[in-house]
């Protein structure tokens, strides 16, 4: 047995490179031909594999890359990534050496967190580039920036001015994270205000930024006006207009990159009357013909989809039974003729992700950071499965 037979022996994630090339492009498109393109890929790019995404995205001629975490950054850099890569996470100042060592950009939001970043910096004769986060909504880090306080506005652009001079910092963007820009264009045009009048004001003092940002997948889709200099695709990148509802409705025309696939393991005929699973929650109707597949909670397949999600198999919808266990979960396929051990059942696609997050009460991109790694991924690129990029 081949590595990749192995892989696609149990449960797997195919991960179709040649759809994110496509997503890639058509992005681009849409993006204001003046902007930079950051590409997301934070979270093993959503759970899609980042060492992967990102090398096609620096194929692709992306601009910039975007991480949660400094050791994120270095992982890129130590698998050849060349691209600029911003951390929009606020990071222990006591990864300053991994930063400069790697030349990662990192998001900044307060004076000591700057302090500490310049003082490692000047010890060593180096600079960190930073982007200064104004927090205009979100409420978690940045510097904040009020709506109509204009004697705040003025003591925190001075904090920010402090900033961006202090040595060993270069303050090369400013940028802000809409909170609703997927169903709330009002709040959304607030935050976009707030953020241009905290570049006019600092441009007033002197501190002009390279880049000022502020869209995510959904502020690039809905709001033109907001591209600025850069956009940051998340979610979109990997297929997916909506995290609630996925492509439904939209005209983005984005290709859902990951499809979950797992290898049934067996099939049983049971009578009507006996119950399936952890708790006996599900009961037989009928004599029923029930698959058992090689996914579990473990697997990041959630256990609240217990007894109301569906999977495909022989390209037909079949209604999972019973509670989703730890390293299983069985689905009714009765009416499905020749279904056999060894068959494989989709368990994520474009139409069973949306559904799943919905019923699981939650949105598309927790459930493909969910996907865990004991799930390997089988990457198809330039139409070739592969295990490694």
């Amino acid at each position: 047995m081949t590595d990749l037979e192995l892989a696609m022996s149990r449960t797997w994630a195919e991960i179709n490179l040649d759809e994110l090339a496509h997503n890639i492009k058509t992005l681009r498109n849409m993006l204001n031909p003046h902007a930079k393109f950051c590409g997301v890929v934070k979270a093993n790019a959503y759970g899609h594999g980042m060492i992967a995404a990102a090398r096609k995205l620096q194929e692709c001629g992306a601009d910039y890359l975007a991480v949660a975490a400094v050791t994120e950054g270095a992982e890129l850099r130590q698998n050849g990534i060349t691209l600029p890569v911003l951390c929009l996470g606020q990071a222990d100042t006591n990864l300053a050496p991994l930063m400069c060592e790697h030349n990662i950009t990192q998001a900044v939001g307060d004076v000591p967190n700057a302090k500490a970043l310049s003082d490692y910096a000047q010890s060593v004769g180096k600079k960190i580039r930073i982007h200064v986060k104004i927090d205009t909504g979100m409420s978690r880090t940045g510097f904040y920036w009020p709506e109509n306080d204009e004697s705040l506005k003025d003591s925190t652009a001075r904090e920010i001015l402090e900033v961006c001079r202090m040595p060993g910092l270069e303050a090369e963007g400013l940028f802000t994270h809409f909170a609703v820009a997927d169903d709330d264009p009002d709040f959304t045009h607030l935050q976009l205000r707030k953020l241009l009048d905290a570049r006019a004001r600092l441009e007033a003092l002197g501190q002009a930024f390279r880049l000022v940002h502020a869209s995510a997948s959904s502020g690039v889709l809905y709001y033109p006006e907001a591209h600025l200099d850069m956009a940051r695709f998340g979610l979109s990148l990997y297929g997916y207009a909506s995290p609630d509802v996925g492509n439904e409705g939209s005209t983005a025309g984005l290709h859902p990159v990951m499809t979950v696939k797992s290898r049934i393991t067996a099939v049983r005929k049971i009578p009507a009357g006996e119950t399936v699973s952890y708790g006996r929650l599900y009961t037989l109707k009928r004599d029923s013909v029930i698959a058992v597949m090689p996914v579990g909670y473990a697997d990041g397949y959630p256990r609240v989809l217990t007894n109301q999600s569906y999977v495909k198999i022989h390209g037909v919808m079949c209604p999972t039974v019973g509670r989703v266990c730890m390293d299983m979960t069985m689905a009714d396929v009765t009416d499905i003729p020749g279904v056999r051990a060894g068959d494989v059942a989709t368990i994520y696609d474009y139409e069973l992700m949306p559904q799943a997050a919905q019923k699981a009460g939650t949105i598309i991109d927790e459930i493909v950071c969910r996907v865990m790694p004991r799930i390997k991924r089988v990457y198809i690129n330039d139409g070739k499965m592969t295990l490694k990029i």
